[in-house]
């Protein structure tokens, strides 16, 4: 693969690990990076292997919380076992969604009016945010080790809102969480470990029935993504949870309002495709 590939792939794993955790759409982005660059991603599988650099990057920023989670699971320890079992809960809904649906949204909606969906998306999502930080419930729940299964359920319903292309899986599982009492930065951090479970799921599915399109200088071009997207995603990461610590998700919001108009804008004028190939 020629070094402007590799230059692309390097910027696409940029933007991977960036947006990944915000709540602004890593499919959005990644959709017009691939767009601006001219690079192509055989059977999505350079996205799903990137993405599988943004969960690895979870696992080591949370190395000792995860480790110790798994060490009182085996000791059955209550807490222990009270996390784990939230987590698996609110993975159920769009894990089962995902199988169900994803044979058929990848015939029918990725690529198929794709960008137009995004735009409609982008700006419905920006909304909602601002919506969600106006008149969400006071929290009731700061311990994201603590949440109710009913609350963790709720939250997972609401993930599967993260399979329609430009909804944010982190936007949606923690706009969700606010809205059923969760405290913004447990509903982060919630969303972090909510990733690894839904993530690593989606990857190996896409990866299961696309895994015969890494050959060549395309795995040259998948390693350079892997790798850039790890290291910024754990930037990113450490810098979500100190923001949310003391700010609110309005920005993003904004962000996403007027990344919906540019690109309905961009669509309206003919300058990128309705549909991506």
């Amino acid at each position: 693969m020629d070094p402007v590939s590799l230059v692309s792939a390097a910027i696409i794993g940029v933007i991977e690990g960036i947006t990944e955790f915000l709540p602004i759409s890593s499919t959005a982005h990644i959709r017009l990076a691939e767009l601006a660059t001219g690079f192509q991603d055989r059977g999505e599988t350079f996205a799903v292997v990137i993405q599988l650099g943004a969960i690895l990057a979870v696992v080591a920023y949370f190395w000792t919380r995860l480790w110790r989670l798994t060490v009182g699971c085996v000791q059955r320890d209550p807490a222990s076992l009270r996390f784990l079992g939230g987590l698996v809960l609110a993975a159920i809904p769009p894990g089962i969604l995902g199988l169900l649906l994803n044979s058929w949204l990848e015939k029918h909606v990725f690529g198929a009016y794709e960008l137009a969906i995004i735009a409609a998306t982008m700006l419905l999502g920006g909304l909602a945010i601002l919506a969600i930080e106006r008149w969400r419930p006071a929290p009731r729940h700061a311990d994201v080790a603590a949440l109710p299964p009913r609350t963790c359920l709720l939250i997972g319903f609401m993930q599967v809102l993260a399979m329609i292309p430009g909804v944010s899986r982190s936007g949606a599982s923690i706009m969700g969480a606010m809205c059923v009492g969760v405290e913004r930065k447990a509903a982060t951090e919630f969303s972090f470990f909510l990733a690894i479970p839904i993530m690593l799921g989606a990857s190996v599915l896409k990866l299961a029935k696309h895994h015969d399109q890494i050959t060549g200088d395309f795995a040259n071009a998948i390693a350079v993504g892997f790798v850039v997207s790890f290291i910024v995603a754990l930037g990113v990461i450490h810098w979500l949870l100190r923001y949310v610590a003391s700010n609110t998700f309005r920005p993003f919001a904004w962000y996403r309002l007027a990344a919906g108009v540019v690109i309905a804008i961009l669509l309206a004028c003919g300058l990128v495709p309705m549909a991506v190939e």
